[in-house]
């Protein structure tokens, strides 16, 4: 298992499809997931650190893990399977562990509200991981603050992960502005 953070959500200008871009905690190695623009905005105010005035869904499922005597221990991204991502969440009752399945963006949202560990399996990365060059400059993901679901993602192909590596590295996200008034 590899330790992952939020890097980013990003957006992508052309389609608005939202990303949330984990970023390998001793490497330069980047795992972006398409999600939903509820699920990416659920993540994005957690990780703001603003509270919203009535608990949003990943508040209330914290919540109730907590009145059930539960603890989460971390979320785990364990599986990518025809281009649709898999996590669990790990959670402690008592003596018990339980694994309870869910979509990565609803388990990195619950994560960042319970300041939990997020991994990820090791051939997930080799499979859909993206490398990020200093040298190049090539930012590893789309725009800041948003993503497709899993279940509504594009195929994870080799060549499906190839074309999404080559959109990735054309973004330009330091010049944005100034390129939409030169235009």
């Amino acid at each position: 298992m590899i330790r992952v953070t939020v890097d980013s959500i990003r957006v992508s200008l052309l389609t608005q499809h939202r990303v949330v871009v984990l970023r390998e905690a001793d490497n330069r190695r980047y795992l972006p997931i398409w999600i939903g623009a509820f699920e990416a905005d659920a993540i994005a105010l957690a990780l703001q650190g603003h509270e919203p005035q009535r608990p949003m869904t990943h508040d209330l499922l914290k919540s109730v893990f907590a009145d059930l005597g539960a603890t989460i221990n971390s979320i785990l991204v364990n599986d990518i399977q025809d281009s649709t991502f898999f996590a669990r969440i790990v959670v402690e009752q008592g003596s018990r562990t339980i694994e309870i399945d869910a979509r990565p963006s609803d388990a990195i949202a619950l994560a960042v509200r319970s300041d939990v560990p997020i991994f990820v399996e090791a051939h997930v990365f080799d499979q859909a991981g993206v490398l990020f060059d200093e040298e190049d400059g090539a930012t590893p993901a789309v725009e800041p603050n948003l993503q497709l679901d899993e279940s509504d993602s594009e195929p994870t192909s080799e060549e499906g992960l190839s074309l999404f590596r080559d959109f990735i590295n054309t973004l330009d996200l330091e010049d944005d502005e100034g390129s939409k008034d030169n235009k």
